[in-house]
């Protein structure tokens, strides 16, 4: 019992005459003008930096944004949309390149008994982390001035003869996103594990065959994307119809096509049967047919139908979009409880809303042609 209490007495005599030492060669450094390892010019040469770099960033900047901005054609966006896009990850690189330079006269202090970079610890991570910041604004930066070109993209094929070119901004945003992700994937691989990028990439070829059996179709939707921005068997507004389906194009992507139906719900068509079926793109069409059966009861006088089939034509002609192609009002014959007149009109329109409406025109005009003659729709 006595040796333990003699043994912790003299560690705790021990510890207190290294404590002094410490403090005595912190106050000799001090009075020499030294602070944890590092002389006072060094700490002012530190400080300085960090000061100008903060104070600069700004005009590193904006002096980069304006470089930027000199390659943009025709000034398609303004200087300040071209400055608040770049300003914010580019005064965060300015910080990191300015605080890697302030760091490099430091040293650390030997007391804390820090393992070297080269070996795991402390300061290893803080590497690492630091590296890891410095590859996350890089991608930050180039995200952004990719967004500038998106942006003069969208400004300079802003109009309603650009609808192929305007489809293929979301494609090329998207596209570029998954580029430059993947692409700072594997440099944080390479800088911060340490993995050998290219093997891993011959690796991934190695195993290239087995993911396509995997994803079969989404590499199927993939190439079907690129199949329908070369091909361009619709742009983005255009109506289609592919079997049962049908809607106006919003957005084309590298899996799926969104429609929206007449009814307002969204459709999303995988690409891969756009490009393997049938489609009919209802744009293209100068003329909208309109075609249906106007059903008169059986005891309707051959001189009503006469007049009706005159009057239903000529109300037809007059619209200003069913002039181009003459109307067809016929009377088709008998059904078993009705006498059938046919009626098939063009609507001089691509605009399928446009249609709609020219169509329900006609449709009241019809109704008080028969109101007129007297004549009774039949009942089934």
């Amino acid at each position: 019992m006595c040796k333990g209490r003699n043994f912790i007495s003299h560690s705790t005599k021990l510890l207190a005459i290294f404590e002094v030492k410490i403090k005595d060669k912190m106050i000799d450094d001090l009075k020499n003008g030294i602070y944890l390892d590092n002389s006072a010019w060094d700490l002012i040469l530190f400080g300085g930096i960090i000061l100008i770099g903060f104070i600069l960033r700004r005009f590193f900047s904006n002096s980069f944004s304006k470089i930027v901005y000199r390659f943009i054609p025709d000034e398609s966006i303004s200087i300040q949309d071209c400055v608040q896009l770049i300003r914010k990850p580019f005064e965060l690189l300015i910080f990191w390149i300015f605080l890697y330079f302030a760091v490099q006269n430091l040293h650390v202090p030997s007391s804390w008994n820090i393992q070297p970079m080269e070996n795991f610890g402390l300061l290893y991570l803080v590497e690492k982390l630091f590296e890891s910041a410095v590859i996350f604004t890089i991608t930050w930066v180039i995200v952004r001035l990719m967004k500038v070109v998106i942006l003069v993209a969208q400004e300079k094929w802003n109009g309603a003869d650009q609808k192929s070119k305007q489809q293929f901004i979301p494609f090329l945003n998207d596209l570029s996103m998954v580029f430059i992700i993947t692409a700072a994937g594997f440099v944080f691989l390479g800088r911060i594990f340490e993995v050998d990028v290219v093997a891993l990439i011959t690796g991934l070829g190695i195993g290239g065959l087995a993911l396509a059996l995997a994803a079969r179709e989404t590499l199927e939707n993939l190439f079907a994307s690129f199949t329908i921005f070369l091909d361009l068997p619709f742009v983005v507004g255009d109506s289609i119809q592919i079997g049962s389906i049908s809607g106006d194009i919003e957005k084309i992507g590298f899996r799926s096509t969104r429609l929206r139906g007449a009814d307002g719900n969204l459709i999303l068509v995988p690409n891969r049967l756009l490009t393997s079926q049938s489609l009919e793109n209802m744009s293209e069409r100068d003329f909208r047919r309109a075609k249906y059966t106007i059903q008169c009861e059986l005891n309707t006088k051959p001189t009503q139908i006469e007049a009706a089939i005159a009057a239903i034509e000529k109300f037809i002609q007059e619209d200003p979009l069913c002039k181009k192609k003459p109307a067809r009002v016929i009377f088709e014959g008998f059904g078993a409880y009705s006498i059938d007149i046919s009626v098939t009109y063009f609507v001089q329109t691509k605009d399928f809303a446009k249609f709609q409406s020219t169509k329900q025109a006609i449709n009241l005009g019809i109704l008080k042609v028969l109101e007129q003659e007297k004549i009774v729709m039949a009942r089934s």
